[in-house]
């Protein structure tokens, strides 16, 4: 799958140097998308069991690393868009823990 955004995900780990575990489930995130072609949710938590559905057109929050990084990612087509990424403080600042809050946000970013 091509992976759109990854320089994100390269500056967050750049942000974070010191934290070798975050680095290396980013590296670990990046290659599970980079080797697969899920075809359904099933397949996609079979691989990654952290990915959470946010919006059925195709976006999935990533819960990563003990410290709750969360990076959302849209999945379309053979394609996976890096849409925000942040710690869980930012997460819930931003999104507020709720799906209709998410998909607003989506709206009003022109994703959906």
């Amino acid at each position: 799958m091509r992976l759109i955004g990854k320089q994100k995900l390269e500056k967050l780990k750049r942000k974070n140097r010191g934290n070798h575990s975050l680095s290396k489930d980013i590296d670990k995130l990046i290659n599970d998308i980079e080797k697969n072609e899920w075809k359904s949710q099933t397949e996609l938590k079979a691989t990654r069991p952290d990915a959470d559905c946010v919006h059925s057109d195709g976006f999935y929050f990533f819960n990563i690393d003990i410290n709750r990084t969360m990076i959302l990612i849209e999945f379309e087509e053979g394609e996976a868009n890096i849409v925000w990424e942040g710690n869980h403080q930012e997460y819930e600042y931003t999104f507020r823990n709720n799906k209709s809050t998410i998909k607003k946000w989506l709206k009003d970013n022109s994703w959906i």
